[in-house]
């Protein structure tokens, strides 16, 4: 049988550029993708730090006048994954975020620069690299919506076209007046184009023209479709249900594995698990709290924003830091939560500790030295970070929305029973809901088999991206057209 060809079209892919989890999500699709046999290559732009990364380069595909400059795209290798890199310097030479200029603003002709990353896809989608003509064109997120605008108003023929939503609330809109400017005809700028609420509408498009719309868990795919997480894509969304479906993401566990993993200071597995409390005594350490084996030790690994439901957390510390709790954050973001945290930390210096930005180092110590990881979100699409803590014994606290609710299995009395609990989920997401499920957690903390049963059940769950991985391929096998 032939290999299905598929084109990812990403603005970041891990490891050469990451801001969250959707680098996390294209970089490790297509090395699951080997044993389906799908032929992956993915777009990404040439950010500096793409660029320094690459396993020399052929240069596929010219540009003389490429939306204000000369481009080209090259072809190459780097970690393990096939690139296309969209080198543009007048788009992309740019150092540090690569959506938000150094003034915290966001770069303002990022309408430009990621037309040009779905206009490249649109092309090599169209067969502009003989060598690598797709039968699929899965775009991912705002950045790479405009791909499939881009091949619906052409008069080519194109391939089947995918749309993934991994968070609904970063939709890429912006003025009318660049419509021209990105490369679209007067004609394309309708409800039933590009146009949104008065403005030109990244993901709307991608939307709108993609053949297949999948969200990045089952629970989030119908949440999307309901006023309240919808972000004004609902009834677009409801619209094109017979198309839509739910695929949980999945973590790389060969990044992520505790019996393996060289950033953490003792290695452990399920069967080790008393090897585990060396990792809890090095992130106190780390964070200049006491040495203390019994303390119940919170982590959070996150964005610092309202999504996230952080201010809730800050709410609930003075009724959860007694008893000798412990807190660690690492995470970066909204200024005024960074500040509150920060402050947090100096109030309770022997129960807090905070790092505000990202470090992937301290991400894994605290997955394999917290004793329980807090995930308080208003809504999450799927988050990995949660899956992370299943992986190394961190039992997750998490509110009841979206992926959270498809990946733990909440410990109520019923489920601890029948030995299947893997963590702790509340809801409504308040701060009064949220304090309670960490007493609850810090109840079965101190019942020491209760609590180690539960760490085991999270370890041995499928966290990998191999089923994650078939239902893409059997996706795209469904759409593709033969070449």
């Amino acid at each position: 049988m032939k290999a299905v060809r598929v084109l990812s079209v990403a603005s970041e892919i891990y490891p050469l550029i990451k801001t969250g989890g959707l680098a996390d999500v294209t970089g490790a699709l297509p090395k699951a993708f080997k044993v389906e046999g799908i032929e992956a290559r993915t777009v990404v732009p040439g950010y500096p730090d793409v660029l320094n990364e690459l396993e020399g380069a052929d240069e596929v595909l010219r540009f003389p006048n490429f939306y204000g400059g000369p481009a080209r795209v090259l072809g190459s290798s780097a970690a393990g994954l096939d690139l296309f890199i969209l080198d543009a310097p007048h788009l992309f030479a740019r150092p540090g975020n690569p959506y938000v200029a150094p003034d915290g603003a966001d770069w303002p002709d990022n309408a430009i620069r990621f037309a040009a990353l779905g206009r490249t896809a649109a092309e090599i989608g169209q067969g502009a690299i003989p060598a690598f003509v797709p039968d699929v064109v899965h775009a991912h997120d705002w950045q790479a919506g405009l791909t499939h605008a881009f091949l619906h108003y052409s008069e080519r023929p194109r391939p089947a076209t995918i749309m993934t939503v991994h968070n609904l609330a970063y939709q890429g809109k912006f003025a009318r007046e660049v419509l021209s400017d990105i490369g679209l005809s007067p004609e394309s700028f309708t409800i039933d184009g590009v146009e949104y609420y008065g403005g030109i509408g990244f993901l709307k498009a991608g939307l709108q023209f993609a053949d297949r719309i999948t969200a990045v868990s089952p629970t989030y795919a119908v949440e999307i479709q309901q006023p309240d997480a919808g972000m004004g894509l609902d009834g677009l969304l409801r619209a094109r249900s017979n198309v839509l479906s739910g695929i949980l993401n999945g973590i790389d566990i060969s990044v992520w594995n505790p019996e393996t993993d060289p950033r953490i200071a003792s290695p452990f597995s399920v069967n080790t698990l008393p090897d585990r409390a060396a990792n809890k005594t090095a992130l106190q350490r780390r964070f200049d709290l006491p040495l203390a084996p019994d303390a119940f030790l919170l982590g959070v690994i996150s964005r610092l924003s309202w999504q996230k439901g952080l201010d809730l957390l800050l709410e609930t510390l003075p009724l959860v830091l007694g008893d000798g709790t412990q807190l660690v954050l690492l995470g970066n973001g909204d200024r005024y939560l960074e500040a509150r945290y920060s402050a947090a930390a100096k109030s309770y210096p022997d129960r807090i500790g905070v790092l505000i930005g990202y470090d992937e180092n301290l991400a894994h110590l605290i997955q394999a030295g917290a004793d329980a990881l807090v995930v308080p979100s208003r809504f999450e699409p799927c988050g990995l970070t949660q899956l992370c803590a299943l992986r190394y014994g961190a039992i997750p606290i998490v509110s009841r929305v979206g992926g959270l609710a498809d990946t733990v299995i909440d410990a109520n009395e019923t489920i601890i029973a029948a030995d299947a609990a893997t963590g702790i989920q509340f809801g409504p997401v308040t701060s009064e809901n949220l304090a309670g499920a960490i007493r609850r957690a810090k109840g079965l903390f101190h019942n020491k088999p209760a609590w180690q049963r539960i760490q085991k059940n999270g370890m041995t769950v499928d966290v990998s991206w191999h089923n994650r991985a078939r239902r893409y391929a059997d996706l795209y096998r469904q759409i593709a057209k033969p070449n």
